[in-house]
């Protein structure tokens, strides 16, 4: 990754944040985009004090305008694009039969028409390096899960978008990798949007016995370098997704219940 040039959506906090620190480390010139500006900023020069060589952009990923001036930023600036991890985005929590239409608008806008916003710009450069295109996705992209409607079926939308993408590429030697965390110590809890819109504010879940974003981080560098189509992480997660092949009816059950003792769950 020595002198690739990676951007990465939603790289002031979380998952993204980690992954530009990793990246980072390990030679490349980074990208970070965010909506919030002083925040951006203030971790751009955090990654500055670490030795990073990077780059940050204002933008709202769910603006096709934004993403397309995105990418030409990042040509003017380093002269090309081998990486792009579409890393922004957004949870709800509430019962579809509660929720608000614009709670799930805004969920797709965010988790999957940035995402195809975002690959659109970048991809001839992607394309002309032979590079990558990386979507973070989540367990819940393979199994839809109760009061998470808007979130399951963005991830489920930019999962089949991905392999459609991967599919295209075949004779082109662009790499697609479909990375799906289980559940991940991060703010996109803190941030999920209940029926009407409002922030969640507290995650309903300890963070402390959760996968740490650094480690995830390590893991999609790796599956980065070795140019993998799939990285499902978390033992939880893998069986998840193997239980869910095979036992789809047990696994509704299964999956209610486990949801359903979430602290103030919309589940009763």
């Amino acid at each position: 990754m020595q002198d690739k040039v990676v951007i990465i959506t939603g790289g002031s906090s979380g998952i993204g944040r980690a992954c530009a620190e990793k990246f980072a480390a390990e030679g490349s010139k980074v990208v970070i985009t965010g909506r919030n500006a002083e925040k951006l900023n203030e971790t751009v020069a955090e990654l500055k004090a670490q030795g990073a060589d990077v780059f940050g952009f204002v933008s709202d990923v769910s603006s096709e305008e934004d993403n397309q001036k995105m990418a030409q930023a990042v040509i003017a600036h380093y002269g090309k694009i081998d990486i792009l991890i579409n890393n922004a985005g957004i949870s709800m929590r509430a019962l579809f039969e509660d929720v608000e239409l614009d709670v799930i608008r805004k969920v797709m806008d965010i988790n999957f028409y940035g995402a195809l916003y975002a690959t659109k710009y970048c991809l001839p450069e992607i394309i002309k390096h032979k590079g990558s295109v990386v979507g973070v996705s989540s367990i819940a992209g393979f199994r839809g899960l109760p009061a998470r409607a808007g979130y399951s079926a963005s991830k489920f939308a930019l999962q089949g978008f991905l392999e459609t993408l991967r599919t295209e590429m075949l004779k082109k030697n662009v790499h697609v990798l479909i990375a799906s965390p289980g559940f991940t110590a991060s703010n996109i809890r803190n941030t999920a949007l209940t029926k009407d819109g409002s922030a969640q504010k507290e995650s309903p879940r300890d963070e402390s016995k959760m996968m740490s974003a650094e480690t995830c981080a390590a893991h999609i560098y790796r599956a980065v370098v070795k140019r993998k189509a799939y990285l499902i992480l978390t033992s939880q997660g893998k069986l998840t997704v193997w239980l869910n092949k095979l036992f789809p009816v047990f696994m509704d059950k299964l999956v209610y219940n486990a949801m359903a003792k979430e602290p103030n769950s919309p589940l009763k």
